[in-house]
């Protein structure tokens, strides 16, 4: 590839063979059809699993956030990386609208999803002030670990000056779901020693079903163009939400998807561990490990997010999104997201988007020399994305 290019685009196209025969996983173990009501229906039965009771959907209201809790040292805006990816969110488009601040409409509440402090959702919603009574499309956005809905305010304006209903949460354990800047973290070990709750990813997939119920019933958003992004972990969030709900209608999923099973085969869990490694100490000291080995990370993957490597993993959830569009984007680098790890899983989902004759809607993306970051590139083209789905 010229050094000129900046990125390349693909649609995976596997050996024919692939296609036409049975595809095989780890160990040879033969993958049947998948039955995605049935998957699906498994995947909502683990995540009721794990809750405290469940109450009737309920809103109560919010101020907005002046000071944002970062569980991270030093704080993001600090960091040179950080600085990179603010200002790739700052990239995104966004329509050029003289007294946009005045028209700015900013809505802040909190959405009861189950009892207990964590299923207090917090969400923020801009729109722009309009005298049309139209029903808008609306996209979900998902910060990364140890953010908050609040980093991804740039995003936010620039999809409601296009005319978006643009939506950000807290995820479980983070911004107004957070205490300390440990919490996050002792969650996470919690979870390990008790198995009473999923913090990693399911937990806050539940918050996106409910989020959905809330979504669907408001008189300002059309129901059938809901969208959803997210970075890094807000990918995996949005990722599994998108596999469970079928109501996002549209997916962008930016550094989130990966092979957890293919990484532990082929030892390339290392970075994906390192970004939560707390957690794998805790266990590699109750398993009398020396150090952290895949027994370690299966077991932990097992314990506070039920198949996460497996049988909900991506050759599995990914495919079940079709034929609705379905956006990757990653690094070329990225030893979060190997990209040979989503070989598998981009095959079985061109199967599936091939046989719902929607090959068009799936997409891969990956740009050369960048590794686990959200660049101006990824911004650029989920903004087109949802645009080119959700705005017809």
């Amino acid at each position: 590839m010229s050094a000129t290019h900046a990125f390349y685009t693909y649609k995976y196209r596997p050996p024919r063979s692939l296609i036409r025969h049975p595809i095989t996983g780890p160990s040879n173990r033969r993958m049947e059809a998948i039955d995605a009501a049935k998957l699906r229906a498994e995947l909502l039965g683990v995540l009721r699993s794990r809750r405290s009771a469940e109450v009737p959907l309920s809103v109560e209201p919010g101020k907005p956030v002046v000071h944002c809790l970062f569980q991270e040292t030093p704080r993001p805006q600090f960091s040179e990386v950080e600085i990179s990816i603010n200002s790739a969110m700052e990239s995104c488009p966004k329509a050029n609208i003289s007294n946009f601040k005045e028209l700015l409409e900013e809505e802040n509440f909190y959405l009861i999803t189950e009892s207990g402090e964590q299923g207090r959702l917090p969400v923020l919603i801009l729109s722009m002030k309009e005298d049309s009574h139209q029903r808008k499309p609306a996209v979900v956005f998902l910060h990364s670990t140890n953010k908050c809905k609040e980093w991804l305010r740039p995003l936010l304006e620039a999809y409601a000056s296009r005319g978006y209903i643009a939506v950000a949460i807290d995820s479980r354990y983070h911004g107004e779901r957070a205490s300390s800047m440990t919490t996050y973290r002792d969650a996470l070990v919690s979870a390990w020693k008790n198995g009473d709750t999923m913090p990693f990813i399911f937990d806050t997939v539940w918050d996106l079903i409910k989020l959905a119920d809330y979504l669907t019933e408001r008189k300002d958003i059309d129901p059938s163009r809901i969208g959803i992004s997210g970075e890094s972990l807000g990918g995996m969030h949005a990722w599994f939400a998108a596999a469970a709900d079928t109501r996002y209608a549209v997916a962008a999923l930016i550094i989130g998807v990966q092979g957890f099973r293919w990484a532990i085969d082929n030892d390339k869990w290392q970075a994906r561990v390192d970004s939560i490694k707390a957690v794998f100490e805790e266990a590699r000291i109750d398993l009398g490990k020396s150090a952290i080995d895949k027994e370690v990370v299966e077991k932990v993957w097992d314990r506070i997010a039920p198949g996460l490597a497996s049988h909900f993993d991506s050759p599995f959830t990914v495919p079940i999104i079709a034929p609705r569009p379905l956006l990757l984007l990653n690094g070329e680098e990225d030893p979060r997201c190997p990209l040979a790890g989503l070989k598998l899983p981009m095959a079985r989902a061109e199967k599936a988007y091939e046989e719902a004759h929607s090959l068009d809607n799936l997409k891969l993306v990956a740009q050369p020399g960048i590794g686990h970051q959200m660049t101006s590139l990824m911004v650029k083209e989920a903004s087109d994305w949802f645009d080119q789905f959700l705005k017809k």
